[in-house]
């Protein structure tokens, strides 16, 4: 697959890559939940990875073979976990829902021009 987008069929377990773990984030995540020898939960920040300019993983190439160079992808900062993102959160804005106005029904978005 070589598009932006990254299509999963099973939502429980996505494909595995070669050099890295790879998972699904649930609804609103944005710490890593990898659990540790121990049982212990990471904590890490997951944070959107620019891949195609990591120099490490230029080397390995294995995201970039799977999902091609613009596939959204968040790691963890700590144990480089790899998160896709949930299709549930695509339909979420995170500027909310917009202004009320004073009669109860919802502005229009401005026009882009």
């Amino acid at each position: 697959m070589v598009t932006g987008e990254v299509s999963i069929p099973d939502m429980q377990t996505p494909a595995q890559l070669p050099h890295h773990k790879v998972k699904i984030k649930k609804t609103g995540q944005r710490a890593c939940n990898e659990k540790n020898d121990k049982g212990k939960a990471c904590g890490g920040h997951l944070k959107r990875w620019f891949y195609a300019s990591d120099v490490v993983e230029r080397a390995c190439g294995d995201v970039e073979k799977a999902w091609g160079p613009d596939a959204e992808v968040y790691r963890c900062e700590y144990c480089q976990t790899l998160y896709l993102p949930n299709p549930e959160d695509a339909k979420i804005n995170v500027a909310g829902q917009g202004r009320i106005s004073v009669f109860g029904l919802t502005l229009p978005p401005k026009d882009k021009s």
